[in-house]
């Protein structure tokens, strides 16, 4: 069977990166950027190939019991990340000091930082883009209507991973607070997603 890596979707990336890899003891990471020049097809395939990603559950299972490292490898568009356990694998040899720890820093990607704490993956909004976010939405606290601020609330880019949606509510009561301070109607809790949509990462 042929080895799915190309998510076509930023929801199917993170989804396949957190909850099948990083949760599962992937979390040694490098990422890498394709350059426009490059066939992102021929690369999936040389790093494939280059770090036996494409191998079968049982053969994973093997190496796991023998100390040894497996890998991963997921792309979207031309943002790629390979992803190990512990263990032996020239992967580390070969990357060197590139290789990232996602309990000590996260894999950033489309405004998504996914790391892993406490034994339990953690998806949140990257630092940066949360800050930019809460700006924008206090910024216009008291100037835009509440129904306005509600469907941007509803509109955010943005799977309801546990931390995510508690990083809303966080600006949610920030602006809340400030409309409330000014007399005026609150955004009603109700615009923040609760539910995480699942989807293919790999399409059909």
């Amino acid at each position: 069977m042929q080895y799915r890596c190309e998510a076509v979707s930023v929801e199917g990336f993170i989804q396949q990166l957190a909850v099948a890899y990083v949760s599962r003891g992937y979390l040694f990471y490098v990422t890498g950027q394709i350059p426009p020049d490059k066939d992102p097809a021929q690369v999936d395939a040389k790093l494939i190939e280059r770090y036996g990603v494409g191998l079968s559950q049982w053969a994973r299972a093997r190496r796991k019991r023998a100390g040894r490292a497996n890998v991963q490898y997921l792309r979207h568009g031309r943002f790629f990340v390979l992803l190990a356990t512990h263990g032996e694998h020239p992967f580390f040899e070969a990357e060197g000091e590139k290789v990232r720890d996602a309990r000590r820093r996260s894999i950033k990607f489309s405004g998504y930082a996914v790391g892993f704490r406490g034994g339990h993956v953690q998806v949140r909004i990257d630092l940066p883009r949360y800050r930019e976010l809460k700006a924008w939405f206090e910024e216009g606290a008291t100037r835009r209507p509440a129904e306005r601020l509600a469907k941007a609330f509803y509109d955010l880019p943005f799977e309801p991973y546990y931390l995510v949606r508690r990083q809303q509510f966080a600006i949610l009561r920030a602006v809340n607070r400030r409309r409330q301070a000014a007399g005026l109607p609150l955004v009603p809790k109700e615009c923040i997603w609760l539910k995480r949509r699942p989807v293919r990462p790999f399409g059909a």
